[in-house]
């Protein structure tokens, strides 16, 4: 077993017991590396029967990038048994460290396989866009996590929804659309479309050129979760979170109670 393959090994077997490791940085000498070690766990559940769905884009907003001391977003990916029901219920799954951020998906209609793909092609790829809760949990402890901790742990992703109420691109405006995170009544996070990149479609040029030159491209059907338009809150037992977003109707989660 090579060093990373241990550190994925790790990593899954965190997930398996709810009981987060120690940050995985210092272990790591190379982005390229924590990436190996994402693909190494792709891998090892695509052969448990695992189905990709998507993919996922972090570190849209310039402050958190500049907390983690980079310059460009991340990406992890999405599978089919992360995929839950709008108002559907995820089991409270203590040592996860869930949190929940709102933000705007994408699904594709064209496959994009240019490593130098223009926005225009990223616009005419994209069949509708949707409202979207993603539920991130990170497999390191208390959330002590830079750049190579999270993209090694897929992109800190959990679970995903999506609103029932798709819209065409020429239905909404992505700049300037206002998002609103409830907790229970509680407004807990809120945002605008431009906190992703600027603009949620500059996330996903960056994710379709970067796919593209990994040999992974995006394809027609993929979900796309573009970056969040706001602060992440953390879960608890219990919450039910729901989130609005201006021209795009909204979407909501439960949380099961602690067993």
């Amino acid at each position: 077993m090579t060093a990373l393959e241990a550190i994925a090994a790790e990593l899954r077997q965190a997930e398996r017991t709810g009981r987060p490791i120690g940050p995985i940085r210092e272990r790591i000498a190379l982005d390229a590396d924590a990436y190996g070690i994402q693909k190494i766990n792709t891998r090892h559940r695509l052969a448990q029967g695992g189905r990709i769905v998507g993919r996922k884009i972090g570190l849209t907003n310039p402050a958190v990038q500049a907390q983690l001391g980079v310059d460009q977003p991340d990406y992890g990916t999405l599978f089919a048994d992360m995929d839950i029901d709008h108002d559907g219920v995820i089991p409270w799954i203590a040592g996860a460290q869930m949190k929940v951020e709102a933000e705007i998906a994408f699904i594709l209609g064209r496959d994009l396989p240019q490593a130098d793909i223009g926005m225009g092609e990223v616009i005419a790829a994209i069949d509708c866009a949707v409202a979207a809760l993603e539920i991130v949990g990170s497999r390191i402890a208390d959330w002590n996590i830079r750049f190579r901790d999270t993209v090694a742990d897929n992109g800190s992703s959990a679970f995903f929804t999506l609103s029932p109420a798709p819209r065409l691109l020429r239905e909404i405006d992505l700049l300037d659309c206002g998002m609103e995170l409830f907790r229970g009544e509680e407004r807990v996070s809120q945002g605008r479309g431009r906190a992703c990149l600027s603009s949620p479609l500059n996330a996903v040029r960056w994710l379709a050129r970067t796919m593209a030159a990994d040999g992974t491209p995006l394809r027609a059907g993929d979900v796309v979760l573009s970056g969040a338009l706001g602060p992440m809150v953390a879960a608890a037992p219990g919450a039910v979170f729901r989130a609005h977003i201006e021209g795009f109707g909204e979407t909501a989660i439960r949380f099961g109670e602690a067993a």
